[in-house]
């Protein structure tokens, strides 16, 4: 059958009509296949979804069952295999109840993830004697690449360059006559007070900068500067808070703190707790 089409009718059934199953493929598209180029294999159950055929070996592929439910993800693989490229599957299932189109979507949708394109159900004759039930027949095709096949992706380069048309004649605006008199006005820096020149200095008279409220803080704990910029401890306590301090810490009131780091006051350390 070398540089022929042949074919594979697979079905459960022990006997099938091959005119019939030859008529439906010529009406599928598929081009004409004598009796000679087909094989049949009947009850095909028994082969648990695994079949002798080489790779490749067929253009078409028939599977009529006369249960839906056979039709699996095994028979499906092993089908696959055996199609050449572009191949054809015609899939006929037959069932005693009623077939709904939610079950003819679970088929194409079995065949969608095993890889199969142009999913696409048919009305066609029944290729099994069933009596009055009902079939649903679905055409697929393997794709026409292999795994590992890598495709150049060709895309269109837009070499030329838009054009600019500038107008001459059009207004141009002065961007300084935006400019109000407000924005042209030179800032003003703010005025720094003496209490913020130099660190040995005191607060002024009307201090702004906070240095008279810290000053404000160390008279009332009585503590000097050497104390709050290296607080040493006797004990060892000071540090921990006030739940280890002594009645007499000078640190008493404070957060607990690292030993030898400068002691810092909250900014809301004198007010008010109601």
């Amino acid at each position: 059958m070398a540089g022929k089409s042949s074919a594979l009718l697979l079905t459960d059934d022990v006997a099938l009509d091959l005119a019939v199953v030859l008529s439906a493929i010529r009406d599928i598209g598929v081009e004409a296949i004598s009796e000679d180029e087909v094989a049949v294999i009947t009850q095909c159950e028994t082969l648990e979804g695994k079949l002798s055929n080489e790779s490749s070996s067929f253009d078409v592929v028939v599977l009529a069952s006369k249960k839906y439910q056979l039709i699996g993800e095994q028979w499906l693989q092993e089908i696959g295999r055996v199609l050449k490229p572009g191949g054809t599957l015609l899939l006929q299932a037959i069932a005693v109840f009623d077939i709904s189109e939610k079950t003819s979507s679970t088929l194409e949708r079995k065949l969608l993830m095993q890889g199969f394109v142009e999913v696409q159900p048919l009305e066609m004759n029944h290729f099994l004697s069933v009596g009055d039930s009902r079939s649903i027949s679905i055409k697929a095709k393997k794709a026409s690449w292999t795994t590992g096949s890598s495709f150049p992706l060709k895309k269109a380069m837009n070499t030329s360059v838009p054009k600019i048309i500038v107008n001459n004649e059009s207004d141009l605006i002065d961007e300084d006559s935006l400019l109000t008199d407000e924005d042209l006005k030179k800032p003003q820096l703010p005025i720094i007070g003496d209490c913020e020149v130099g660190s040995t200095r005191k607060a002024c008279k009307n201090c702004t900068c906070g240095r008279a409220d810290s000053e404000a803080k160390v008279q009332k704990l009585e503590l000097t500067a050497e104390q709050i910029s290296n607080p040493q401890s006797a004990c060892g306590n000071c540090g921990l808070g006030d739940a280890f301090r002594c009645s007499g810490c000078p640190y008493k009131g404070l957060s607990p703190f690292k030993l030898g780091e400068k002691v810092s006051l909250s900014g809301n350390f004198l007010a008010a707790d109601i």
